[in-house]
C-alpha cells in the first residue's frame, strides 16, 4: 500500500507529493514567523517623501524599495494599507526615494517614528524641480512621477517612473533581522 497522498497543485502545476512537501517545510506559519523568515533577507533603507497639495512635506522610512525596470525606468515600493499616509502617497503626483547611508540611522529612526509630528524639523532638504523635497546627503536620490498603483494583500504597491537621479557614493544603511546594520566593504588581500 502506498502512503503517499497526492493533491492537485494550483493552476495546473502538477501533483504535489504531500509526504515530500511535509519534509520540505511548513505551510501553517503565522504572520510573525513569516516576518522573521523575510527578515533574513537584508534590504537597503530609504526615506520616501512627497508634498501634499497644501504644501506639507510627508516622509517615511521604507525598506520595501526595489528596481522594477530599466526601460522604462521604474521603481517599486509598498505602503501598508493602514498607514495614516496612505492617501497622501496614493494621490501624489511625484515623490522622492532617498537611499540612506550607514551614518544616517538616526534619520531612518526619526522618519519611522509615528510619534514625531514634524519629521522634517532640523532636517536638511532641497527642492527637486518637480516640487518635492529630497534629503541632502543621501547615498542616492530618485525623483519619481507616480506611475501605477495596485492593492496587493495588506499593502499598496506604488510604481514610480524615475525622472532624475542624484547622489553621493557612500556605504548604505542596511536592515536585516529586525535591526539596522552597516554594509562593510571586503578588505583587500
Amino acid at each position: 500500500m502506498n502512503d503517499t497522498l497526492t493533491i492537485e497543485a494550483p493552476q495546473g502545476l502538477g501533483r504535489v507529493d504531500t509526504a515530500a512537501a511535509e519534509a520540505w517545510g511548513r505551510v501553517d506559519f503565522e504572520a510573525k514567523e513569516l516576518r522573521q523568515v523575510l527578515g533574513s533577507y537584508p534590504t537597503g533603507v530609504a526615506i520616501v517623501i512627497t508634498r501634499t497639495p497644501d504644501g506639507r512635506n510627508v516622509g517615511l522610512t521604507i525598506n520595501s524599495f526595489a528596481s522594477l525596470s530599466l526601460d522604462p525606468p521604474l521603481v517599486l515600493w509598498s505602503l501598508v494599507r493602514h498607514s495614516p499616509n496612505l492617501e497622501v502617497f496614493r494621490d501624489c503626483r511625484h515623490f522622492t526615494i532617498n537611499v540612506l547611508g550607514s551614518d544616517q540611522e538616526a534619520l531612518a529612526r526619526r522618519f519611522a517614528n509615528p510619534t514625531i509630528v514634524d519629521k522634517f524639523e532640523g532636517v536638511a532638504v532641497r527642492e527637486a524641480p518637480e516640487g518635492v523635497p529630497a534629503l541632502q546627503g543621501s547615498v542616492a536620490t530618485l525623483v519619481c512621477r507616480s506611475d501605477q498603483q495596485q492593492m496587493a494583500g495588506d499593502h499598496l504597491l506604488l510604481v514610480g517612473r524615475v525622472l532624475r537621479t542624484d547622489g553621493a557614493p557612500a556605504d548604505p544603511l542596511v536592515f536585516h533581522a529586525g535591526r539596522f546594520a552597516a554594509l562593510h566593504a571586503p578588505v583587500a588581500a
